[in-house]
Formats: structure tokens, C-alpha cells, sequence
């Protein structure tokens, strides 16, 4: 585990086209607006071209997002009848990060910001790199302790079948792998492909059925862990129950005819831009331990991520670079955000989880994951939620009225 995964999505997978945001606006009467980030979905500032090479890529930086967001809103303003209107900013994830960001960079463009798990902190030298992997540790093992040791077990037990030829044709059958494991390449990229489902249910672990990142069961990693309660499984026994939790993820609708491990998370096109962004900006560390957590034992090895990044895109990751542009830290300055985080989301590592400020507030939501309080309201919601979301709310027309 290198470095962390937060994907910016095309509009047309936003989970927030209906949700919090558009509930919130009808409430206040609001004009809603959804930016495409630059580099993501149809906005290739290049075309075909725009990943071709550093020159053409060079211009995708969170610096340049948020002064796109801001030509966007002046122009919005020039409209009759806008002049005067506050902003108020919605982001879940990175798009928590961008608003929490804008409204520090701009605050007399925008008037307030809600930044769900956004993980302003998750950067070098702020934030341990073994905590990520301990919350999403922490997950299954609140489900089920067995769930998390036989996790834990099986990194071993995958090496040890795969050591020969027979056993990667074994699992390679059992585990109905699109592509056959034939390298120790092979098992590398399965082994990834589990840390990225691991990760990705603790993520999204909603109290009802998702299809946000994949079709999910609600509560998925309780279904998850009713695979793995016998603490006697061993060996190819082991992997056989994994496979059935893990298929979970893979298949819970049951049309998958084989699981493959290239990409965890099935219908991204916005990866590549992502993946230039963590070689250049966002470099958030990640060293599991694989004695505190679950993982298999990954050490965060700088000199090795640059070179790679350097051989993929020509560029040097820049760890110190966001710190250095928005701040990491004295932060008591910033007012007019709500920084939300769920406590079952692992990007919670990497929160502002404490107020910054009389009018920059920490909110800590116990039964929630990733950016829950931002999705449409639902009857399954925990009431911990329905308060933030209340909060919200008010927090909103707080900055209103004062704007007015």
C-alpha cells in the first residue's frame, strides 16, 4: 500500500446528482451547479491528447481546479440577478479537500464550504502512514474478530498456494479469475486487488444497498465477514471462504462469469488523472504493518514511488506541496466550513477532527462511512447522520444571513 486512491468521478457518476446537496437546495431556494473537474469525464482540456505526455498534463493541479471554479463563479455572478448571491460549496472526498481549500484560498469568492472525509491532513509528516490501514482494520474487526485475523492470515496462505504452478492454476480456477495467475506479477496484482476491495468496503459501508463504486449489500462488510467466522480455517479451505466474501464485492449481483483483478473499482475512466495527481501533488503515504492491521506489512519507500512516477509521467512527486500551498497546520484562521467524518470511513485518518475555529467545526459522525452525510436521506440512515446533516443546514444559513 503506497499511496491512497481518491478518484474525482465524470458527472454523469456523481453520487451527489441526487442527495444532500439538491435536498438542501430546494430548502433555500437555491441554484445548484456541478462543476467537472478538469482531466476528469469531458473535460480533457486537450482532447485525445490531454494524457499524452507531461506538457499536455501539466496542467492539472488542484491550484488550476480552483481558479477554474472561481472564472466560473464570477461569470455566474455577471448574470442579472446573481450579483449578490452567496456560495456555498459542496465536496465529498478530494471534492471535500477542494471546497475546504477554495473557501481557506478565496473567502470573498466563497461565503461557506461543506468538506465531507476530506482528508486535508493525509500528507507527509502530518499524519501517521500506519493509521489509513488500521481504521479499515478496525472495520472488520468490529463485524467480526475472526474476520480481520483470518485476513491477516490468508496474505501468507495466498504466497504459500501460488509458490508453484499447480497451486496458481488451483486458485486461478476456485477463484474464477479472468486472467489465469502464470507470475509471481500475477499474485502481486491479486494481492493489491484485495487491499483495494478491503479498503474500498470499509469506504462504503452504508446501512443500504450501493451501487457507488460497485453493487454493494447494505452493511457489506457484515456480509462480508459471514464468510470468515471459523478461526480454524487453514490453507486452501481459507481461500475458499475468502473467495465467497470476497465475491461480495465481485459479484453480488451474480452476473460476473469471472472476477477480475485490473481494477477494483469496475467503471472509472477518471484513474489516469488521479494517478498523475498523486505523482506530482497529492502523495498521501500509506506503510501498513500487518501487526496493528490486516494488511499485508508494506513499508513507504519515497525514493521507489518517485521513480516510479518519474519512469510513468516524467515528474517528481512533490510530498511537502499542499501543505505548503493551502497549510496543514495553524490553521485557526480558516472559518465557514463543516468538516464532517465519518468514524468508519479510514480517510477519517487524514480529518480535520478537530474545530479549527469558532466557524470551522469538526463533526464526527460514529455509525457513518465515507461522505454518508452527503448522499440522498435515507430511511436506514443512522440518526447520527440526520443530526449532521441538520447541522449542516444550519451552519448554511448561518453563513448566509451574515453574507446578507
Amino acid at each position: 500500500m503506497s499511496t491512497a486512491e481518491l478518484n474525482p468521478r465524470p458527472l454523469r457518476v456523481s453520487p451527489f446528482i441526487k442527495g444532500f446537496l439538491w435536498e438542501t437546495a430546494q430548502q433555500f431556494g437555491a441554484l445548484v451547479v456541478f462543476a467537472e473537474h478538469r482531466y476528469y469525464g469531458e473535460s480533457l482540456p486537450f482532447g485525445n491528447k490531454s494524457f499524452a505526455d507531461p506538457q499536455h498534463l501539466g496542467y492539472l493541479t488542484s491550484q488550476q481546479v480552483l481558479a477554474d471554479y472561481v472564472e466560473l463563479i464570477q461569470y455566474l455572478r455577471s448574470k442579472p440577478g446573481y450579483k449578490r448571491s452567496p456560495v456555498i460549496l459542496f465536496g465529498g472526498s478530494y471534492g471535500g479537500m477542494l471546497s475546504a481549500w477554495m473557501r481557506m484560498k478565496y473567502p470573498h469568492i466563497v461565503q461557506g464550504a461543506i468538506a465531507a472525509s476530506a482528508p486535508i491532513l493525509q500528507f507527509t509528516g502530518i499524519v501517521k502512514c500506519e493509521a489509513f490501514a488500521r481504521i479499515v482494520t478496525s472495520d472488520f474487526r468490529a463485524s467480526n474478530p475472526t474476520c480481520a485475523k483470518l485476513i491477516r492470515q490468508s496474505w501468507n496462505t495466498i504466497t504459500e498456494v501460488t509458490s508453484n504452478d499447480e497451486g496458481k492454476k488451483w486458485l486461478s480456477d476456485n477463484w474464477k479469475l479472468c486472467e489465469p495467475l502464470k507470475t509471481a506479477e500475477h499474485v502481486k496484482t491479486l494481492k493489491d486487488f484485495l487491499q483495494e476491495v478491503y479498503t474500498d468496503l470499509a469506504m462504503v459501508d452504508y446501512p443500504y444497498e450501493t451501487n457507488f463504486l460497485t453493487p454493494l449489500p447494505g452493511n457489506p462488510i457484515n456480509v462480508f465477514c459471514r464468510h470468515l467466522t471459523n478461526s480454524s480455517l487453514t490453507g486452501k479451505p481459507l481461500l475458499l471462504a475468502l473467495h465467497g466474501a470476497v465475491s461480495i464485492y465481485t459479484n453480488y449481483t451474480g452476473k460476473a462469469t469471472c472476477i477480475s483483478t485490473e481494477n477494483a473499482e469496475p467503471g472509472l475512466d477518471a484513474a489516469q488523472g488521479w494517478d498523475y495527481q498523486a505523482c506530482t501533488e497529492m502523495v498521501m503515504p500509506m506503510c501498513p504493518d500487518g501487526v496493528n492491521d490486516m494488511f499485508e506489512p508494506s513499508k513507504w519507500d519515497f525514493k521507489d514511488y518517485n521513480n516510479t512516477c518519474f519512469k510513468k509521467y516524467s515528474v517528481t512527486p512533490q510530498p511537502h506541496r499542499v501543505c505548503q500551498q493551502y497549510g496543514c497546520e495553524n490553521l485557526s484562521t480558516v472559518t465557514n466550513i463543516n468538516f464532517s467524518n465519518g468514524l468508519l470511513d479510514p480517510w477519517t485518518s487524514g480529518g480535520v477532527l478537530r474545530n479549527l475555529s469558532s466557524s470551522a467545526i469538526a463533526i464526527l459522525i460514529p455509525d457513518a462511512a465515507h461522505h454518508l452525510d452527503l448522499r440522498e436521506s435515507n430511511s436506514n440512515d443512522p440518526y447520527s447522520v440526520i443530526l449532521t446533516r441538520k447541522f449542516h443546514r444550519y451552519s448554511i444559513k448561518k453563513w448566509i444571513d451574515e453574507y446578507r
